[in-house]
């Protein structure tokens, strides 16, 4: 006997999905209501799903999940290394070798939060959350400034010379070509 009008069974809730309700992932169906995050019950669509074999779950909680573990990934010291496979173990690394800070205070929340990156133009301690990457190495926003004039900067305007970080119209004047048709005065040499 035909099928009328039903739909494929719920991988949640085992009952049947009809289309006007149904989403699909991995090729299993689901209700709209029960396309939801195996741990913290969150809705999901296309967007903010990952799946695990036959478990959905916010990228969130599949990140804490199955995700990278170790020292920088919330989930305390760990092995995880990005060295070659050569270089492991070749230098080990002791929290006690890296210079203290003149603020204690400053230097208990870095360890407490993982950080360890030091803004150059503030000597303060860099967290992913602010940090913006210049002339290969992490600033603050605020600190992400043209050294001459203070402009704020973007990836799109930045130009470096000697670790320092210049706008385009501070650089090019600075440290551009001088001569007569490029916009300095007449310094002919």
């Amino acid at each position: 006997m035909p099928n009328w009008g039903g739909g494929a069974k719920c991988a949640a809730c085992e009952k049947t999905a009809y289309h006007a309700e149904e989403i699909q992932c991995n090729g299993r169906s689901f209700h709209k209501t029960c396309f939801i995050c195996m741990s913290c019950r969150k809705g999901l669509d296309s967007t903010t799903v990952a799946a695990h074999e036959s478990e959905i779950y916010c990228k969130s909680c599949y990140g804490k999940k199955y995700g990278p573990k170790g020292y920088g990934y919330g989930q305390g010291a760990g092995a995880l290394s990005s060295d070659p496979p050569g270089d492991v173990g070749l230098q080990p690394q002791d929290s006690k070798q890296r210079p203290a800070s003149s603020n204690s205070n400053d230097s208990k929340s870095s360890q407490k939060f993982g950080c360890s990156d030091r803004c150059p133009r503030c000597s303060k301690a860099v967290y992913a959350a602010e940090k913006v990457m210049g002339a290969g190495k992490p600033w603050h926003k605020t600190c992400f400034r043209c050294a001459l004039c203070g402009k704020s900067l973007e990836s799109t305007t930045v130009t470096d010379k000697d670790g320092e970080l210049y706008c385009k119209v501070c650089y090019a004047k600075n440290f551009g070509p001088k001569g007569f048709g490029l916009g300095n005065a007449a310094m002919l040499e």
